[in-house]
Formats: C-alpha cells, sequence, structure tokens
C-alpha cells in the first residue's frame, strides 16, 4: 500500500467532509432593540437545542455563526426585559436576517429555564407553562406568592388570609406543588397548614414560572401537581459594568406601600449582585369593611459573589427574609370559639386576641458549573448547595402584649447535580441526582408532633429527547427514596421508595403549531404531617389525626395541547385527566355513629385516609393584535376533582373566565379586563357554597427609555372597579374574610443596563 496515496485521499476526504459540514450550516444576524428604536447592548442571543450563543455588540447588533441548516427557536434573553423568541427556517451556507424588539413590560414571557431543565421557549416545552415577567409581578405586589399568581390560567390560590396565600395548580395543593426559588427548595413549610406564608420573595424577582402537571421526573415527588420557581437570575456568564433596578410600589385598598431594588456589577470574570424589598400592608377593606389583623410587613436581603470563567463558573449567595402577617379570625379558633361558626364580618365584636406569625428564613447556597466541555458523553454539569434555617413563631396579641404560643423550626439541607449530555445525532438529553436532609420540630400550643423528626430523600433521574424536526419524542423515568425518623419511639420509622415514569410527543403541525401529548405516571410519598399529626390544626380548621400505615401515592396522567406562535396570535389550548391512586385526604369521622361529625377540642375530627380520585379539566389561553394600536387576550380554565365513590374534594377552584384588550400607543399599554368565576357548589363535607362574580379592572405600563443604558417603567392597576362583594372559594376563612374590594395599585421602576 502507497502510504503516500493513503495521505491523499485522507486530506481529499477530509476536505470534502468539511466543506460538506460547513455547506449544512448557514448563518443568523440582525439587531435587537428596545421599544423599537434603542439599540440593546449586551443581550444574549441563542439558540438553546444546538448550544450555539452569542451577545450584542454596543449598536444591538449581532451574528450567530455555523448554525445548522432547518427550523431553530432562536431566544434573546436580558434581565428585566421579556424574552423574545423567533422561529427562524435557516438553509445551506445562507444569512437570515431577523430582527427582536424587547421591551420592559408585557402579557408573556416566553421563556422558561424550570420544565426542561435548561433554557427553552415555552411553545418548545412539552410541558405547559405560565410565566410572569417583572412588571407583571409588580401591578399585583401582593403581600404573598399565592396572590401574584391568582388568577393565572389554571393557577388559583388557597389562603388563611392574604399574608399566607399559596398557588394551587389545576385543583393540586399542599405538599403537591413544590416551590423553589432560582431552581432551590426554599426550606420552608408553605405546604403543611393555610395559615404557613412562603418564604420566596416576588418583589425582587425577574420572573415566575408555573409548570402545569407532573413534573416529578426533574424535581421530585412534591411536584406531582407542579412547580412554581421564582426566578432571580440563572446568568452562567459574566458581563461588563452595572446593570440593575430600583422600584417602588403603593396601593390604596390595603395602604400598601414597598420598595424594592437590586443590582450586579461585573468586572472581569466576576460579577457581585445583591437586592432588597421592604413591604408594608394594612388591613385590607372589603365592601363591607376591613378585614382586622390582615396587615403584613416583610423585608428581604440576598447578595452574592459570581466567578465565571471560560469553562466553569460559581456562585455564592446568601438571602435573608423577615415576614410578619396577621392570621385573620385565628383567635376565633384559637379561643375555641365553636358556637361562633357562623361569625360573619361585622355581625360580633372584634375577638379580643389577634395571632400573628413572624417569620425568619436565612437561606446559604452554592450554585455553579463547568460548560462547553469536549466529552464525547457530557457537554455541561449544573449543581447546587443549599443550607436553609427556617423558623416562624407564632404569636398571640391581647390587649397589647404578645406570648409565643408555638416555634415552629425547619432546618433543610438539599443538594442538586445535573449533567446536560453530548449531542448523538438527534439525541439529547440530562440526568442526575438531588436529595435533601431536613430535620423538623415544634414546640407550644400547636405542638401536633412531639419530638423532632427527621427526613431523608435521594433520588436519581434522567429526561432524553429525541428531535426528528417536525417530531419529537421526550421520555425518562426518576427513582426516588424518602425516609422518616422519629425521635419520639411511639411513631413508626417510614421507609417509601418509588419509580415515576413519562412518554411525551411534539408534533409541528405547521410553522409556529404544535400538538403535544404527555402522559405521567408519578408517585409522591405521604408527607411528614400525614403520617404523624395528632391534635387541633387550626391552619385546616380540623382536629387532624395522622396515619402512620399510609402508602405511596400513585398518579396516572394525560395532557394534550395545541399551540400555535406567530407574530400576531399566540394560543395554547390544553386538556388533561389524571387518576390517582392511593390519595390522601382528611376525612371527617364519625365514630360514634350517630351520623354527624365527630368534634374534639371544639373543632371537626378528621383522619388522613387514603382512596382513588380522578382530577379531569381545561386551560385556554391566547393573545394577539388586532392592530398596530389594539390586541386582545382571554384565558379560561376549569376543574372537576373528586373520589372515585363520586365524593367531591374540598377547595376546588370554580371555572374561570379572564376578557381583555390591550391598547397601546408607543410606549403605552392598558388593558381593561372582565373576570368572571361560576358558583361552586360541589361540595365536599362541611364546605360552604360560593357564589358567582364578575369583576371589572384595568391594568397598564408605560415605559420609555433614556439613552442607551437607563429605562423607566410605570405600572398601575385599578382592582374591582365596581366594588364587588365575592369570596375565594380556596378560603379556609371565606364565609368571614371576602376578598378585597376596589383599589388602585401604582408603581415606577427605573431600570439600568
Amino acid at each position: 500500500t502507497n502510504p503516500m496515496r493513503n495521505i491523499i485521499f485522507t486530506t481529499i476526504f477530509t476536505l470534502i467532509a468539511a466543506s460538506s459540514a460547513f455547506a449544512q450550516a448557514g448563518r443568523i444576524e440582525g439587531t435587537v432593540r428596545f421599544n423599537g428604536n434603542t439599540p440593546l447592548h449586551d443581550a444574549t442571543v441563542s439558540i438553546a437545542a444546538v448550544k450555539v450563543t452569542t451577545k450584542t455588540s454596543e449598536d444591538g447588533k449581532y451574528v450567530l455563526e455555523n448554525v445548522p441548516v432547518g427550523r431553530h427557536t432562536v431566544i434573546v434573553h436580558m434581565e428585566g426585559f421579556t424574552d423574545a423568541v423567533s422561529i427562524v427556517d435557516v438553509t445551506s451556507g445562507a444569512a437570515t436576517t431577523v430582527d427582536f424588539k424587547l421591551a420592559l413590560a408585557g402579557l408573556r414571557e416566553q421563556v422558561t429555564v424550570t420544565a426542561g431543565g435548561t433554557e427553552q421557549s415555552t411553545f418548545e416545552a412539552f410541558q405547559t407553562v405560565t410565566s410572569l415577567g417583572s412588571a407583571a409581578i409588580r401591578e399585583k405586589s401582593a403581600t404573598s406568592l399565592g396572590d401574584v399568581l391568582d388568577g393565572e390560567s389554571g393557577v388559583a390560590k388557597r389562603s388563611f388570609g392574604s399574608g399566607s396565600s399559596r398557588p394551587v395548580i389545576r385543583g393540586f395543593d399542599g405538599d403537591r406543588v413544590l416551590v423553589l426559588e432560582d431552581g432551590v427548595r426554599t426550606g420552608g413549610i408553605g405546604s403543611q397548614s393555610a395559615d404557613h406564608g412562603e418564604t420566596a420573595d416576588p418583589l425582587t424577582a425577574e420572573r415566575i414560572e408555573v409548570v402545569k402537571g407532573p413534573a416529578t421526573l426533574l424535581y421530585g415527588s412534591n411536584a406531582i401537581g407542579g412547580v412554581v420557581n421564582v426566578v432571580g437570575s440563572y446568568d452562567t456568564e459574566a458581563h461588563k459594568g452595572f446593570r440593575g433596578f430600583l422600584s417602588g410600589v403603593g396601593g390604596s385598598a390595603n395602604r400598601e406601600g414597598s420598595f424594592s431594588g437590586g443590582g450586579e456589577y461585573g468586572f472581569g470574570k466576576w460579577t457581585a449582585r445583591g437586592s432588597m424589598s421592604a413591604q408594608r400592608a394594612g388591613d385590607y377593606n372589603t365592601p363591607v369593611g376591613k378585614i382586622p389583623n390582615s396587615a403584613a410587613r416583610s423585608n428581604s436581603g440576598s447578595f452574592g459573589l459570581g466567578y465565571y470563567g471560560d469553562k466553569a463558573y460559581a456562585t455564592g449567595s446568601f438571602t435573608s427574609t423577615i415576614r410578619r402577617y396577621g392570621v385573620p379570625f385565628a383567635g376565633v379558633f384559637h379561643g375555641h370559639h365553636h358556637e361562633e361558626e357562623g361569625l360573619r364580618l361585622g355581625e360580633e365584636e372584634e375577638e379580643e386576641v389577634d395571632i400573628d406569625l413572624r417569620l425568619r428564613n436565612y437561606s446559604y447556597t452554592l450554585k455553579g458549573g463547568l460548560k462547553n466541555l469536549e466529552s464525547p458523553f457530557v457537554s455541561g454539569i449544573q449543581y447546587s448547595l443549599n443550607l436553609a434555617n427556617y423558623r416562624h413563631k407564632e404569636i398571640e396579641v391581647e390587649e397589647g402584649l404578645e406570648e409565643v404560643g408555638s416555634t415552629f423550626d425547619n432546618k433543610t439541607f438539599s443538594y442538586r447535580s445535573l449533567f446536560e449530555q453530548t449531542r448523538r445525532n438527534r439525541l439529547t438529553g440530562r440526568f442526575g441526582f438531588e436529595g435533601f436532609s431536613r430535620d423538623y420540630n415544634v414546640v407550644g400550643e400547636e405542638q401536633l408532633i412531639d419530638g423532632k423528626v427527621r427526613q431523608n430523600s435521594f433520588s436519581a433521574f434522567t429526561l432524553q429527547e429525541v428531535n426528528y424536526d417536525r417530531v419529537k419524542f421526550q421520555f425518562g423515568g426518576r427513582i426516588e427514596n424518602n425516609r422518616y425518623s422519629a425521635a419520639n419511639p411511639v411513631y413508626l420509622d417510614r421507609s417509601f421508595t418509588g419509580f415515576s415514569a413519562a412518554l411525551g410527543m411534539n408534533v409541528g403541525l405547521w410553522k409556529g403549531g404544535a400538538f403535544v401529548v404527555n402522559y405521567a405516571n408519578s408517585h409522591r410519598a405521604p408527607a411528614l404531617e400525614e403520617l404523624y399529626n395528632n391534635g387541633p390544626h387550626v391552619g385546616t380548621l380540623t382536629y387532624e389525626i395522622g396515619n402512620q400505615n399510609l402508602k405511596n401515592e400513585r398518579a396516572n396522567g394525560v395532557d394534550f395541547a395545541l399551540r400555535h406562535v406567530s407574530g400576531r396570535v399566540r394560543l395554547n389550548a390544553d386538556f388533561f385527566a389524571y387518576r390517582l391512586n392511593n390519595f390522601v385526604y382528611l376525612q371527617y369521622q364519625d365514630e360514634d355513629g350517630d351520623g354527624e361529625v365527630d368534634i374534639e377540642d371544639d373543632l371537626p375530627l378528621a383522619r388522613f385516609e387514603q382512596s382513588d380520585a380522578n382530577y379531569v379539566g381545561a386551560e385556554f389561553s391566547a393573545e394577539g393584535s388586532l392592530t398596530e394600536m389594539l390586541g386582545a387576550y382571554a384565558t379560561a380554565d376549569f376543574i372537576r376533582a373528586r373520589l372515585t365513590d363520586d365524593s367531591n374534594l374540598p377547595r376546588i377552584p370554580p371555572a374561570r373566565l379572564r376578557l381583555g384588550l390591550d391598547v397601546k400607543y408607543r410606549g403605552l399599554s392598558v388593558r381593561p379586563e372582565l373576570v368572571f368565576a361560576s358558583k361552586q357548589d360541589r361540595l365536599a363535607p362541611l364546605e360552604t357554597r360560593t357564589a358567582g362574580y364578575g369583576l371589572f379592572n384595568v391594568n397598564g405600563t408605560y415605559s420609555v427609555a433614556q439613552g442607551a443604558h437607563l429605562a423607566h417603567v410605570l405600572t398601575f392597576s385599578l382592582h374591582n372597579v365596581t366594588d364587588r362583594l365575592y369570596r375565594n372559594h380556596l378560603s379556609y376563612i371565606k364565609d368571614l374574610a371576602p376578598e378585597m374590594g376596589r383599589g388602585v395599585r401604582v408603581g415606577y421602576t427605573v431600570r439600568f443596563f
């Protein structure tokens, strides 16, 4: 064999292959502007699926080189602005020009980092995602997370007053909905009781993402109903100079005032960041008067430092959250005034004892990873470590004197590692492991569990995707173990192991149109309170009896979605059905057989039991531009949930419809809307009916650029303009406390970039 001939043939083959590969690539270029006129520098432009990314220059221009031929989703991101997305067809050897216009406010964000564990558009995500941007968060500027998200498609709020509201996703509540902050468990105990608030601070968030439907593969059994992720920052690269914001909000219905601010300064490969917020709200007004002891106040602060190299990055941060809020009418139940169960606002004199919750959470987080790895197996690694030290005290206030009734301690150490696989032809994916160790202890009057309980959890998971351009498949699995060890020998130590699996298909019907179907088989280990609670629990208005013999909860669910995204219209329609075996719920007891619910310590007696349950529902959201100056939007949702013996489950949201217009002129957007909710008379035992209602609201934003590095945004909201009396069916005190009456809220934000 002639060695020279082999070298020549090899060289020719290599050149042909290289030219072929080059011929199979194209280029995308364009300009990114703010409000159509001001160039936006340092914005990230990326195609997440093929790991191609760049940043805009000082004049707002960008170029994406060596983009594979085919259809791609281009994402433009910059902190504080609504992300922009465009579906682009790339042809061989050609340049495609795509310009983007970002805004400081918009009806919807278009990107998620929560649904698939990496940045992608909500159109591409297999699960349905609702994303709320910073301007929309400040329009609502509520004292708790549930109030901020209430009214979004598929999302309602559970509450025991305005200070403790928590999101409910498709009728799922409590331990079935996981709340994260920048992808990390918060360490709070908001899932355990309706009067416990969440620690995540929405005032400093850039956006809040809600993943609807089982998200157990990536996030564990607590996400069997969905995930809420409060996103502050997810940068993996350094940036030069300073960017940040200052914001202030004032409201009339509860005499609210809040201030928040945050900033990042990049120098070399380092970035220092910090944020803070302070909020004060008084007792809120309703059409029939003020709700006593509904005031709330909160303070939070965070600071951190990050290093961003070419291959590795790491950030460390500390966050402090301190809140105090009233629990309206809790003194009635703490005082065991069962004879006043028919009490209505204004019918009796104000209770003598007020109950407040004083909450604090210290969170220490280390996050980082490796990127752009030239490994045949793994292209990137992400990791996070978090230590959360949570405590809240229940304060009894009588005649100006305060006394601590109960103290709840919850210390959690959590860890997570995610490995991004190197693309192999059409296959991409990620795998990882995570776990947490939790010490929970309560002392005082509401000591439902006697002694400390430790929970340890560990899981391993994988999520894979096969892309055939028009058709994509996603599949994966997760194995998880949860162990409970109680210091008190009267409690059984329990261990639960379960496997979850999912399969999805995303079919491109036309450019910007897709049909998505998902099947999930998910498990949930019983929660600590479901196993061990025993005693009067004001947070659920029952005398709870835990069940140490509970089994794993198992859910089989299917979700169908039809989506369309274009320059003028965005639409998403969902239908879902879940069958839950061994569903855990509170069953009222009639141990003496007299046909009436037993009363213990002046509260209904209830025990955690298991049965099978069905959840069926639908959601719809749409928005579009009718003309340059006029748009419209609509959302609707419906959920039916019951046990298989046809018994209704409690606190299921009624059917809802929202219709609105978006009147636009330059940087101004005014959005009048009508909100309708049907009556809810499909009731569980001891549950009371709520009437249907209609509300008229007006929301708006005005944004304007000042030079190339400064922008202003004004937000305003007129809520319940007609001062309609209405009640939230998911409130534990809805018979005593109607929802907020007429009010106006105005906010101002200045953003530096």
